[in-house]
């Protein structure tokens, strides 16, 4: 097989429509062998299909992302059927959207759940089975895909458990990427800005197709040539990143960082903070305002 990802394996999560579809065939296009997973055993099973139907190799699971059990089935059965795992790419989701002082306990941690630690239950089954490998001599280009979003980098209206999540996944990137690179694996993230079942009932006016045949801005397989491009072997030195991408766009997320500082010396009495804080706030750079404000 040819392509970029020749001969890779690629387990994706969520890969049943949206962003996950596409990166699922834009994966298998460039040569590599891919587990889609999704919950929904019929969308999964069409995108293995396509990829089938097209000459490539591709497996279905249907597990559910945010259970350990079943994140560690979907990396055995990945090494099972294909004989390794190089690249994991968190995409699963869901959206419970509320405006913070109306959102239900339920509603925050359904979305914390599939969000944060469906990052979490398969980046760490993925990484076990990784530092295993390397002790066993192995050598590995292992990559770790996640997915953030402008909401976890800016915060957005109605979204403060999906922005809360999305925030804790640019964390954990940041983690991931400093814990395992001794082992061969990078950790990067993204937050794309695409037509998904999410956002077309989030934002359904502004990603809409265009029907002159003008480029498709929100059309999900813009995304996709930088995650096939991450999850290849010419991505090892980047790690630890967070890319945002939308229509033909790449940029780097600018993470925080220590601002201006202002040192008294000493303790300072709560009178003197006021003039203090006025100085830095006098000095920074103003932060992105919130989505939807």
């Amino acid at each position: 097989m040819t392509g970029l990802c020749a001969d890779r394996v690629v387990l994706i999560t969520g890969a049943g429509s949206g962003l996950g579809r596409a990166y699922a065939l834009a994966f298998a296009r460039a040569g590599a062998q891919v587990v889609v997973n999704d919950v929904s055993r019929e969308d999964a099973l069409g995108v293995v299909e396509e990829i089938r139907d097209a000459g490539g190799q591709a497996m279905a699971d249907h597990g559910d992302v945010a259970d350990m059990k079943a994140a560690e089935h979907m990396v055995r059965q990945a090494v099972e059927a294909f004989d390794a795992l190089h690249v994991v790419v968190n995409n699963a989701g869901i959206v419970r959207d509320r405006m913070f002082v109306n959102c239900s306990e339920e509603e925050w941690d359904a979305v914390i759940r599939v969000h944060l630690r469906g990052h979490f239950c398969i980046g760490r089954q993925a990484a076990g089975y990784w530092r295993d490998c390397a002790k066993q001599g192995q050598s590995l280009e292992a990559r770790i895909i996640n997915t953030s979003s402008g909401a976890g980098l800016q915060g957005s209206i109605g979204q403060s458990g999906y922005s809360a999540a999305k925030g804790g996944i640019a964390a954990l990137t940041l983690v991931q990427a400093a814990e395992l690179g001794r082992y061969g694996i990078t950790a990067n993230a993204l937050a794309p800005s695409a037509r998904t079942r999410m956002t077309e009932t989030a934002f359904a006016e502004r990603m809409k197709k265009p029907e002159d045949g003008s480029f498709d801005h929100y059309d999900p397989a813009n995304v996709a040539p930088l995650v096939v491009w991450l999850g290849s072997t010419q991505s090892a030195q980047v790690s630890g990143r967070v890319f945002e991408v939308e229509g033909g766009r790449i940029s780097l997320a600018d993470g925080w960082r220590t601002g201006d500082v202002v040192d008294a010396g000493r303790r300072w009495e709560p009178e003197e903070i006021g003039p203090a804080v006025e100085q830095l706030l006098a000095r920074s750079v103003a932060a992105q305002p919130v989505y939807g404000t």
